[in-house]
């Protein structure tokens, strides 16, 4: 029985490794073709090295008394340049006594001998590596990273970090660097770290500036001051340019760098108690290499940007400009669609803010996310100006046009070289939810109709950004319908819709947590109440189609600042109604008072009665003058 119980368990474990490997053997070639590249390297400067035993040439000098045996693993014959030879086997120097200088010589002979390769010192690298690989695997996961990174930003990252740990090998113990600084500040991890945060977001750049402090850590020979330089100026560069909106701003982030290099490298030259001889040299070199990262930063962001089509902030806010051709386009072949959008993106971004989500990126798929109705703005609500087509055909034939619009929006995404981000807001900010008014329709004439004909092809949000567009496009429109919009009511119907997207699993992939939606809902709440708040009508103000005085509407009452609850609102209809209920008995049995009014009280009863009809207080029982006076007394709004 164990033994069955142990084979189901092995074949359940290479089943899901296989499943695992074949999902993602893209990523892993990547993976490991870098891997490779960089024990390539590793092994390039091992042989070219002066190391012996996997201890360097320059920690041995003459009459040095000598604290190992170093035996000569290889024969290494005399030639024409050089008439020292060794023999394999050979003890070259003794511990405990001193280096002679013919021993040095042996010692030299071995360092620079080309067939002679520190397979130990290479060895231990290897072994670095694969702890760097797979701390690079872990850092780089859908765990760590909140979502599964993309194969270019695996692609481009292993990249940038080849060609620093490359040239961080290339200048490690060679001519004027033999310095553990010089090695720190000539490596371009700054650089990369700026495109990186920039491209990527600052939490990539933050794994990728750990990353890569542990690559120039290794190439440095295991020395803790430039690595503690490189990973405290790379996590600098990472936070330096996180808010940046404008490419003037690099400009500034440079300069700060730079101070921040200087700062950074006299710290840590205290901290460690080294010699300050050099800072002469060292000072200017560290404010140059941070300057000159943001300026080359700068200069490679914008081809690097078009061959990646990230969605950088510099690269949304482009697309943030509404004067684009197809933001004209939208705003003049579908204006309801456009004003929506624009609300939309207003609701998007504060709510984005408050989770700490992407903003930017939230305002910019919103004002893109409905251009596939620019082809039939006629079949949408928002543009209609007073006949629905949809009440002239088919509901199937109606679903069809309405849920066409997502792929169209796609596709203009696509044709357009949109982000990647971008398109994946637009094709789901309808998720697969059912459309349900043709739905309901459909099925008041076919009992029997499938319901995924009348749902939205798309898939469920994948990002926050793209649940918030969800749900502040459902909101926004939803809200338009709403009666009396008071704060409560808002908050109400805001509530449902949100409650309604959960239980139609609609937010399952997005990451989003009920926090989250909590400060959605509150900041949708927020900009809606602001919105549809009530205003003071203006003092003789007519009504445009009768030329009356227009006096009768809701908007003319100006409320508290506090919005009336639900309860209240409904004690409110009730009074209505009842009155409604009253009134033939009022005209059957006219008062005393109303029989002996002036023909000027007359004139003006038109007016009274849309007054009290508007009014939802007592003020309603008011006379005509009083009502005339009151409205004298109001502000304008």
């Amino acid at each position: 029985m164990k033994k069955n119980n142990k084979t189901n368990y092995l074949s359940d474990s290479f089943s899901v490794v296989s499943s695992y490997v074949r999902k993602n053997i893209a990523k892993l070639i990547v993976f490991i073709v870098t891997f490779i590249c960089s024990l390539l390297l590793s092994f390039l400067h091992t042989a070219t090295s002066d190391t012996v035993s996997t201890y360097s040439l320059a920690e041995y000098e003459i009459g040095q008394i000598a604290d190992r045996d170093v035996i000569a693993r290889k024969s290494i014959p005399a030639d024409f340049e050089n008439e020292i030879s060794i023999t394999k086997g050979e003890k070259v120097i003794k511990k405990g006594f001193p280096i002679t200088e013919f021993e040095y010589a042996k010692l030299k002979r071995m360092a620079e001998a080309p067939a002679y390769i520190d397979y130990r010192l290479f060895a231990d690298t290897v072994l670095f590596m694969m702890l760097l690989s797979a701390m690079f695997f872990f850092l780089f996961g859908t765990t760590c990273l909140g979502y599964p990174l993309p194969l270019k930003d695996q692609i481009t990252g292993s990249v940038f970090f080849v060609l620093t740990y490359g040239s961080a090998l290339f200048v490690a113990g060679k001519g004027p660097f033999q310095s553990s600084m010089l090695i720190a500040l000539s490596t371009p991890a700054i650089f990369f770290v700026f495109l990186v945060a920039i491209l990527f977001g600052q939490r990539n750049a933050v794994y990728f500036s750990i990353v890569v402090s542990f690559g120039v850590l290794n190439a440095a020979g295991g020395q803790l001051l430039p690595f503690l330089y490189i990973l405290a100026s790379s996590l600098a560069a990472s936070r330096i340019v996180r808010r940046i909106n404008r490419r003037i701003d690099m400009l500034v982030a440079s300069f700060v760098q730079s101070a921040l290099n200087c700062v950074f490298l006299i710290v840590l030259k205290i901290a460690f108690n080294s010699p300050l001889g050099d800072m002469v040299a060292l000072l200017p070199g560290v404010a140059f290499n941070g300057f000159f990262s943001g300026i080359l930063c700068l200069g490679f962001l914008t081809p690097i940007e078009l061959l990646l089509n990230t969605s950088s902030v510099f690269r949304l806010m482009d697309l943030n400009d509404l004067s684009t051709p197809t933001m004209k386009k939208l705003l003049v072949n579908a204006s309801g669609t456009y004003t929506h959008s624009m609300m939309v993106a207003q609701l998007a971004e504060a709510a984005c803010n408050e989770i700490g989500a992407n903003g930017l990126l939230a305002r910019v798929g919103a004002y893109y996310h409905d251009i596939g109705k620019m082809d039939n703005p006629e079949y949408f609500t928002e543009n209609q100006t007073g006949t629905n087509i949809h009440t002239e055909i088919n509901p199937s034939l109606s679903v069809s046009i309405i849920r066409s619009h997502v792929k169209k929006g796609v596709e203009t995404a696509m044709a357009l070289h949109m982000p990647d981000r971008i398109i994946d807001i637009i094709r789901e900010h309808h998720g697969n939810q059912v459309i349900s008014f043709f739905y309901n329709a459909a099925k008041e004439k076919d009992p029997n109709v499938n319901q995924e004909d009348y749902s939205y092809t798309g898939t469920p949000p994948s990002s926050k950004e793209s649940a918030v567009v969800m749900l502040a496009d459902t909101v926004e429109a939803a809200c338009r319908s709403l009666t009396k919009p008071s704060v409560s009511r808002i908050e109400k119907f805001v509530q449902e819709l949100v409650d309604s997207k959960i239980a139609n699993n609609q937010l399952n992939n997005c990451g989003i947590t009920f926090k989250d939606l909590k400060l959605v809902k509150d900041a949708f709440v927020q900009i809606l109440a602001g919105y549809y708040h009530s205003r003071i009508k203006y003092p003789d103000q007519k009504d445009p189609d009768t030329g009356l005085p227009d006096n009768g509407s809701a908007g003319a009452v100006q409320k508290a600042p506090d919005a009336p609850s639900v309860k209240e609102d409904e004690k409110e209809e009730k009074t209505e109604v009842e009155k409604a209920s009253e009134a033939p008995a009022e005209k059957k049995e006219p008062s005393p008072k109303n029989s002996k009014a002036s023909s000027k009280e007359k004139s003006d009863e038109p007016g009274e009665k849309e007054t009290k009809k508007g009014k939802n207080s007592k003020s309603g029982e008011k006379s005509s003058k009083s009502a005339k006076s009151d409205e004298k007394d109001k502000t304008y709004a």
